[in-house]
């Protein structure tokens, strides 16, 4: 199962205010982007603990200062299922309530739903009995109604045009592995043409690459085809090449190890290893795992939880390998 959520938690983290600039362009002039904005992840992270409604999907919540002075609270949502969540709209109206209850702080809720239902467009939550009633709406956008503009998305020079991109095509090749190899390929090259500076590059090459898993054997045809495509155009920016070394390395690494027999030495060079792959692999979001995987002490343990991290394609397959 792909993991999105982490990929969007990242992009978003490097890219906000590209985000509300392609999602939400009337938002997004006013606010005052000269003042930068403040993220607020403690008192989002206090509320979600509260409310325990389960699932918790991408949020990120940030104090902006509208063109006016005034500050403002936005709370993004981004719904990455790939199925129909009733529960949604209510959850989507509990955060807001519960941080304006707590913070007496007007809070301003957007949503990118970016699930594969097209007729699933919750943008609302309302109740009602005998007279009494709550209408909360907010403002929502759908991944989905920009699958027939995908020229647009590969001309444009918002960053957040490729992750909508590389996501709908994500989605569309579900089923076929070398479609996605060559929508992967076609993805990362199109990177360069963009007139992205070397940053953004390999901010979205990394996105690219942990949202469109590729079996073993495409990856090694899609890796080859980038390191020449690299020195082609004498641009290494996403450093494909460093990461075939790396992974090459660790094989040999392991191989070494098993030999070895279960050593402090190995105990050693293992966790090096892990921790390589992961941060190669699932960056940040990866290596937060390593305070976990450093308790343990038996070397097989260790040795086939790095041969799980090679092979996943998303971090909840590793941290169902340590639970």
């Amino acid at each position: 199962m792909t993991d999105f959520d982490s990929p969007w938690k990242e992009i978003l983290d490097l890219y906000l205010e590209q985000f509300f600039a392609f999602f939400f362009i009337h938002i997004h002039a006013e606010i005052d982007w000269a003042r930068g904005y403040e993220p607020l992840d403690k008192e989002l992270q206090q509320i979600v603990r509260e409310a325990e409604l389960g699932r918790r999907t991408v949020d990120k919540l940030v104090k902006v200062w509208r063109t006016t002075g005034e500050v403002m609270w936005v709370l993004v949502h981004i719904e990455v299922q790939a199925q129909e969540d009733p529960d949604f709209p209510q959850r989507t109206y509990v955060y807001n309530y519960r941080l304006f209850d707590r913070y007496n702080q007007m809070v301003v809720s957007l949503v990118v739903l970016a699930d594969d239902q097209p007729d699933w467009r919750p943008d609302r939550f309302d109740r009602a009995l005998w007279g009494c009633s709550v209408e909360f709406k907010f403002p929502a956008v759908k991944l989905l109604d920009y699958a027939d503009k995908w020229q647009e998305l590969e001309s444009s020079p918002n960053p957040f045009a490729t992750v909508v991109l590389a996501h709908l095509k994500t989605l569309e090749t579900q089923q076929q592995t070398q479609v996605r190899l060559e929508w992967k390929i076609r993805l990362v090259k199109g990177l360069y043409e963009r007139g992205f500076t070397a940053q953004d590059i390999r901010n979205l090459f990394r996105f690219i690459d942990w949202i469109m898993a590729l079996p073993k054997d495409l990856e090694s045809l899609y890796l080859d085809e980038i390191v020449r495509f690299e020195k082609e155009k004498h641009m290494p920016y996403v450093t494909s090449a460093e990461r075939r070394g790396l992974e090459q390395g660790l094989e040999r690494g392991l191989e070494q190890g098993l030999e070895q027999g279960a050593s402090i030495g190995e105990r050693s060079g293992l966790l090096e290893g892990i921790e390589a792959i992961l941060d190669v692999k699932f960056g940040p979001q990866g290596l937060t795992l390593l305070p976990e995987i450093q308790k343990l002490e038996e070397g097989e343990r260790l040795r086939s939880l790095l041969m799980t991290i090679r092979r996943s394609s998303s971090l909840d397959e590793v941290r169902e390998c340590l639970s």
